[in-house]
């Protein structure tokens, strides 16, 4: 598939996610088979403040790309200004509006999924992002609000016409969160009302769940979020499905040796002191599912150095 000029053999996906998709797991995720991956949300009004912390959201490496960044906002000045100045100053494969995000701190500003309920704004917005941009435009949606109002196939109409590139649809209402089930039907919708490239997100935690994700959508790509919390190698695993062959699951040697790099990569990225806190979720959820994990995840929690987190992870992997 292809996304303008950004040439995707699978339409293999990395989801922005807030405190998880960072420099460290995104290249993490891109050696496992990731073909695409976007920064955590990134505000368009922080970004206009020269704020520095959301620099260093923005930043991406060259062995990363392609990557988006994913900007949030509801004033069409300021996402139009913010996107320019990513262009102008950041390496960048593409922008992404944020009109999917269903927490309240965001949505109680107009910002994320609010926007589905505003379509003109919408369209005033990647209007304006599009027009600034030196990258293609894409627009990731849910559904729509809730079960009575399900506009993906209208916003997605509006995404298009404003000069979007592609669109990502979460099959799940705003009011639905994370909440099973995913409506593969609005997905579908949307692909046959559009001619851009559309791709599906919400559910895919297995390659199964890829496969029917295509099947059931006919999707251009797939987008996996919380599937990727701990098993980066999903992509891998979705890859290996879609080319019809047999897919190897990485031996308890192999996934330390990833999980050292990702370590590693945190520590460069981010400090010997600040890496450790941020570590603990990813290496909790790495030893999921593992015998003892719960005493080991605990152990994590207390410690402070990325060292001994490796050592109590590599004893749990090792003893499984």
């Amino acid at each position: 598939m292809e996304i303008k000029d950004i040439k995707l053999k699978h339409g293999l996906f990395l989801a922005p996610l807030a405190g998880v998709s960072d420099n460290a797991f995104r290249r993490i995720c891109r050696e496992c088979g990731a073909e695409y991956t976007a920064t955590e949300m990134v505000s368009a009004k922080a970004l206009n403040f020269k704020n520095a912390k959301t620099f260093n959201l923005v930043r991406t490496d060259e062995c990363e790309l392609p990557a988006a960044v994913q900007l949030f906002g509801s004033d069409p000045e300021n996402m139009e200004s913010a996107a320019k100045f990513i262009c102008d100053n950041f390496k960048v494969s593409a922008v992404d509006i944020n009109m999917g995000c269903p927490v309240p701190k965001v949505i109680g500003s107009g910002d994320g999924s609010a926007l589905m309920r505003t379509p003109a704004l919408a369209g005033e917005i990647i209007g304006a992002v599009v027009r600034s941009s030196s990258v293609p435009v894409t627009v990731k949606i849910r559904s729509g609000w809730d079960e009575s109002k399900k506009n993906a196939v209208e916003i997605a109409g509006i995404a298009r016409d404003a000069g979007a590139a592609a669109i990502f649809v979460h099959g799940r209402t705003r009011m639905q969160m994370y909440a099973s089930p995913v409506d593969y039907d609005i997905i579908r919708e949307v692909k046959n009302a559009v001619k851009i490239p559309v791709i599906g997100n919400g559910g895919i935690f297995t390659a199964d769940d890829a496969q029917a994700m295509k099947e059931r959508t006919n999707c251009d790509g797939v987008m996996v979020a919380r599937g990727a919390f701990g098993n980066p190698w999903i992509f891998g695993e979705i890859a290996a499905r879609f080319e019809g062959r047999e897919y190897i699951t990485p031996t308890g040697p192999e996934k330390i040796t990833l999980i050292k790099k990702h370590i590693e990569l945190m520590v460069f990225y981010k400090g010997e002191k600040t890496a450790p806190p941020e570590l603990r979720k990813h290496l909790s959820w790495y030893i999921k599912g593992y015998k003892d994990s719960a005493a080991a995840r605990d152990r994590i929690n207390r410690s402070s150095d990325h060292r001994e987190m490796l050592d109590i992870v590599s004893e749990i992997i090792n003893r499984n």
